[in-house]
């Protein structure tokens, strides 16, 4: 299931195509093994609780940098950062119960302290 990401206030586009990755196997893999990534693709995670160990992600076996953008309860960004490949470990510095993944541009889109909305698209 897709999800459409936009800026609360303004309505402004964030990300087009934001999969809904709730389950174990979804999160699990990510964006693993993917040698491409279209512009308005990504992946919207979805954790149980806010935290920052449970929105920690590594760069093992991804071959392109991601944007990352961590977003709590409220719908808050709380951190947002450009993710290489083969790292091992990138954590949000506040704790967090959605990420997005995408590439690196989504970086330009968001901003710490923007409230998303996530629309079913």
């Amino acid at each position: 299931m897709n999800r459409v990401i936009k800026q609360k206030g303004t309505g402004e586009l964030v990300l087009a195509r934001a999969r809904w990755c709730a389950s174990y196997w979804c999160r699990a893999k990510g964006l693993m093994f993917r040698s491409r990534l279209d512009a308005d693709e990504g992946l919207l995670f979805v954790l149980g609780r806010a935290s920052k160990a449970n929105a920690s992600i590594h760069m093992f076996f991804v071959f392109l940098p991601l944007g990352v953008v961590w977003i709590d309860n409220d719908l808050r960004v709380v951190d947002a950062k450009l993710a290489k490949p083969w790292r091992p470990a990138y954590a949000p510095a506040k704790a967090a119960k959605y990420f997005v993944e995408a590439r690196p541009d989504i970086l330009d889109r968001v901003a710490v302290g923007d409230v998303l909305v996530f629309e079913e698209a």
